[in-house]
């Protein structure tokens, strides 16, 4: 492909991605497929010789579909024409971004964005680069990275504090001794990223709302502290998967400094939710923290990858992850004006994935992303209040943003069965949580393109299903 064929040929993508995004209401919203569909549909090996554009086009068409206003699964998947754009062009530019010397822009573009960014939900100023801050922010590739490098970071940190306080521990006696803290509500990441680490996770549980408290991470502590162990990582949620509920960060912050414990908040879904002022207050607490993470590729309409964290001292990172061999050294590293990011992260790579934050921030501007995610939030609510009309239902958890916690008033059995045929039926898809042993089926507004409409209509599909299925119960008494 040359560059008057590119040229014809990007131009046919475009206006491809164009109507499948215009059109994706049309498609249906999950795949009616059984595992291993693919494999018939595509050669079992790579051609010999060049195919077409055509050809390869048909085969997508034929193939792969997702995006949809009528999916309300998981949590939402940021998409928008902006950063669409902003990744044709990294892709463009090709560059390889590991320090300063291999991509200035790349580097000092990002060191800026996530300025910007800490300022849209008014972080600390600690928090920020600055012009003299010992701060900062890095593009992560997700949460679960971004909490992993947190925890190996915060175990480096801990080993060498505890190696200074008696040098006659060894780095193993020091391991078999670290314990790490998060919600029973958790993401599973945070349970990962322990396996990977080599340390032990503990959960803690939570109150009636789903959120950690003070007094019940007091307790662990004081519990492990007195077998001998310790205490170095508590990893808060703001937004947990499941109910979307909120860590106590102003009762857990302080437990966290005094006992030298470095406090990471994960924030994946709700965090953007924090450039409105009016949910500001949810992220209240944040300055006793050392790290803290959230996914514009989630709710910010910067398309995945692009994972956003923040530390207090970016000196904690690279102390952890720093190795330079020569190859990659240049004049300018040890200048304290430039930031190398391949000592912020696990790769060594990475693509210009802030040029997605820079159009998008630019297109839409800051009032464009509140309202956004004001218009989201609405929706839950109406929905919400849909559930409660309706007295065979019960809301299983507060309905704080864009996430709505509800299931049939009767067994799990009753309600693992309503899932199945709304998924089974494909007009619309949802999945599940447990609760306090409860099985709770989510309704997470995902879609740019969701409107109350499609609300509605998923509400009234789900009161038909679950009529149909009480019906058969009581025929069956």
């Amino acid at each position: 492909m040359d560059t008057i064929e590119f040229r014809k040929r990007g131009k046919e993508m475009v206006d491809y991605i164009a109507d499948y995004l215009e059109q994706i209401e049309k498609r249906q919203v999950y795949p009616d497929v059984e595992p291993g569909y693919l494999r018939p549909l595509i050669p079992d090996s790579a051609p010999e010789d060049p195919e077409s554009f055509e050809d390869i086009l048909q085969d997508v068409e034929r193939v792969t579909h997702w995006h949809s206003p009528r999916f309300f699964a998981y949590f939402p998947t940021a998409s928008s024409f902006p950063a669409l754009l902003a990744d044709m062009l990294s892709g463009g530019i090709g560059c390889m971004g590991f320090s300063w010397a291999s991509s200035p822009a790349c580097t000092e573009l990002e060191t800026v964005m996530l300025d910007w960014l800490g300022k849209m939900i008014n972080l600390p100023p600690q928090f920020l680069s600055g012009k003299d801050g010992e701060g900062g922010g890095v593009i992560q590739s997700t949460a679960s990275e971004a909490t992993l490098v947190a925890l190996l970071a915060a175990r480096t940190k801990a080993i060498h504090r505890v190696q200074s306080e008696n040098s006659e521990l060894t780095q193993g006696d020091i391991l078999s001794r670290l314990v790490a803290y998060t919600s029973d509500q958790a993401h599973f990441s945070v349970e990962k990223a322990g396996l990977i680490a080599g340390v032990r996770i503990k959960e803690v549980p939570t109150d009636d709302k789903f959120a950690v408290r003070g007094s019940a991470l007091r307790r662990v502590l004081d519990q492990d502290k007195a077998a001998g162990l310790i205490p170095f990582f508590f990893c808060a949620t703001l937004g947990t998967t499941t109910c979307c509920s909120f860590d106590r960060l102003l009762e857990l912050g302080p437990i966290c400094n005094a006992e030298n414990m470095w406090m990471h908040i994960d924030a994946a879904y709700a965090g953007s939710s924090f450039i409105c002022p009016e949910f500001r207050y949810l992220l209240n607490g944040v300055e006793f923290a050392d790290s803290f993470n959230f996914n514009p590729h989630k709710w910010l309409l910067v398309n995945f990858d692009c994972s956003t964290m923040w530390v207090k001292k970016r000196t904690d990172l690279t102390c952890a992850f720093k190795i330079d061999p020569v190859y990659l050294k240049h004049d300018h590293q040890e200048s304290g004006l430039i930031t190398d990011y391949r000592h912020w992260q696990i790769p060594l790579g990475r693509r210009f994935r802030s040029l997605k934050m820079w159009f998008v921030f630019r297109m839409y501007g800051v009032k464009g992303l509140q309202e956004y995610i004001r218009k989201h939030i609405k929706l839950a609510h109406e929905f919400k209040n849909l559930v409660l009309q309706d007295d065979r239902f019960e809301v299983c958890a507060d309905v704080v943003l864009g996430l709505v916690c509800f299931r049939l008033k009767g067994t799990n059995e009753l309600n693992e069965a309503l899932l199945k045929s709304i998924n089974e039926a494909r007009k619309i898809h949802l999945v599940p949580c447990r609760l306090r042993g409860k099985f709770v089926l989510r309704f997470s507004i995902c879609s740019r393109t969701v409107e109350s409409a499609h609300v509605q209509f998923a509400w009234k599909h789900i009161v038909q299903l679950a009529s149909e299925l009480l019906k058969a119960q009581r025929q069956q008494q």
